[in-house]
């Protein structure tokens, strides 16, 4: 049934099913462990990744072992994660999310870290900086008008959307996009917000709410949490859901960076690179401004706090962002192949034939060479040059000859050589031309041709002449 013949909402239902039957069809449904195994012996691991998963390794083992739990306890949540990584039906999820949660583990185990290793909590740096870098405290001026309408506006993207909107994405990019996609919003999410508790870690700061309630005073990490602004929230439905929450976080002085404005301009960034419709970049952008001003009228956060939120998200999703997913295949459809961009590519990675001087191998009967993209299957492709072509004979591959001695060095000479070519073959058309008017020479002896004129031979034995040249005398 064609789009025309349907309506927006169930052209849109029919696609969001179809795409969803398309995912499960695309998942690996096998339970067995070997084929796991199977594949990571094979898989040949980068610098980068060996180094990303020590430290990811390092990092788990840090905070487990800071736990107030029994052994069996330490060690049986990882033997679980591992078995989870094993089988092959569950490690596509969780070996992809492995950064998130890296994240999560480091943002609820650091109050375990002891006080004594922790740096004392600053309460005037960030008020200081905002009043120096935008001559006021822009905070602190957008708390001092409050309006339940502007609570529930504030609190929709700050207290659901912000921790909803990670799984929307996800799920969206796991439906209408390569799984390439999928596992970059994974490692960009979970890398940035590790970096960004790390940073709050070592450089603890008090809130805007703080300094509401407890004004300059030194703060120490017996302070407990605030849900400041939510607890209007928590008023007007008549619960105690935010204010139990915020009093048992887990890091109390974690202003700086703001992971609400980092999370949501990561978020408007992957909606507008992977779903670039016009609507879809506002409503992101839109969300995102809004999540901006809720960070400060809820008295969560300074704008240095979203500043510095911001610019960590866009910095993350720029400097990750792999060369595969840049430009059309940013909105191709799972299964669909683009070519990469001629323009990209090396004279040899557009040839498919190995580089001169480069390390490459046989491996049953293919040839491997290091290309920029990483190792390069030369043999496999289609090109007509790279399955005639010799990999160990090292020449310039312009051009190809059987007597190499005369072969050009570059294209120049033979596109010199074409167009004298042409130039002659015009210059032989106006030759014939004149020549065949002159063919019936003995017709034309009244003219002034005779005797005299030289008489050239032609194929059929017959022949034409040339006027004798006057001379200067006669002239």
């Amino acid at each position: 049934m064609s789009r025309r013949s349907t309506s927006p909402i169930r052209y849109v239902f029919n696609d969001v099913v179809t795409s969803f039957v398309s995912a499960v069809g695309r998942m690996d449904k096998s339970l067995n462990p070997k084929d796991s195994i199977t594949r990571l012996q094979n898989h040949q691991f980068k610098a980068s990744e060996f180094l990303l998963y020590t430290f990811q390794i390092a990092l788990a083992g840090l905070w487990i072992s800071l736990w107030p739990a029994p052994i069996f306890v330490k060690l049986g949540l990882p033997s679980i994660y591992i078995l989870v990584l094993l089988i092959p039906f569950t490690s596509q999820f969780f070996v992809p999310a492995t950064p998130v949660f890296s994240w999560l583990l480091m943002f609820f185990s650091n109050k375990f870290l002891s006080s004594d290793y922790r740096p004392a909590p600053s309460v005037a740096l960030l008020p200081t900086l905002e009043s120096v870098l935008y001559g006021a405290n822009i905070s602190d001026i957008l708390t001092r008008f409050t309006h339940p309408i502007l609570d529930v506006i504030a609190w929709i993207p700050y207290g659901i959307a912000h921790y909803t909107l990670p799984f929307v994405v996800a799920i969206f990019l796991w439906l209408f996009r390569d799984k390439t996609a999928l596992h970059f919003w994974a490692r960009c999410f979970g890398y940035m917000n590790t970096l960004a508790v790390f940073i709050q870690i070592v450089l603890p700061c008090a809130a805007p709410w703080y300094e509401v309630i407890y004004g300059l005073t030194p703060a120490n990490y017996g302070v407990p949490g605030s849900a400041a602004g939510l607890l209007r929230i928590d008023a007007i439905f008549g619960t105690h859901g935010y204010e139990m929450t915020f009093a048992a976080s887990p890091l109390v002085f974690g202003a700086f960076p703001s992971l609400h404005a980092g999370n949501a301009t990561l978020e408007a960034l992957f909606w507008s690179h992977f779903f670039p419709y016009p609507w879809v970049r506002r409503t992101a952008w839109i969300y995102a401004g809004i999540l901006y001003w809720s960070t400060m009228y809820l008295t969560h956060h300074y704008l240095i706090d979203v500043v510095g939120g911001a610019c960590m998200a866009t910095a993350f999703f720029y400097l990750m962002l792999p060369e595969e997913l840049r430009g059309a295949a940013a909105v191709a459809r799972p299964g669909t192949q683009f070519a990469p961009s001629a323009t990209n590519l090396s004279k040899h990675e557009l040839y498919d034939v190995p580089v001169p001087g480069s390390n490459y191998t046989r491996k049953g009967g293919r040839f491997f060479g290091r290309g920029r993209s990483g190792s390069i299957d030369i043999s496999s492709r289609s090109s007509s040059l790279s399955r005639h072509s010799d990999v160990e004979d090292e020449q310039d591959i312009t051009y190809r000859s059987p007597n190499p001695a005369v072969t050009p060095t570059s294209a120049a000479p033979l596109m010199g050589q074409q167009q004298r070519d042409r130039q002659k073959e015009r210059r032989n058309h106006r030759h014939t031309a004149s020549i065949a008017s002159l063919i019936r020479a003995e017709d034309r002896t009244d003219d002034g041709w005779g005797s005299q004129t030289l008489s050239v031979p032609a194929g059929n034995g017959k022949g034409f002449k040339f006027p004798p040249t006057p001379l200067r005398t006669e002239a």
